[in-house]
């Protein structure tokens, strides 16, 4: 790995989960306004790596 490697890879992940964040936010909210706001809501969100065989779940709730 290269010196400029580490910042690569910090820039590449950090754009990754920009994108997650944004895209689930929409989705999210559309989903929410769909179902009137009556939550809470249950929510899930999963990462997964498959060439690393990694798996990362986060569990929380949603107020409506």
């Amino acid at each position: 790995m290269s010196d400029e490697a580490p910042n690569d890879f910090n820039m590449s992940m950090r754009k990754f989960l920009k994108q997650v964040g944004v895209t689930s936010q929409q989705a999210i909210e559309e989903a929410v306004r769909s179902a009137d706001g009556k939550g809470p809501f249950a929510v899930k969100a999963v990462i997964t790596i498959e060439e690393l065989g990694m798996t990362h779940e986060v569990n929380g709730k949603i107020e409506g």
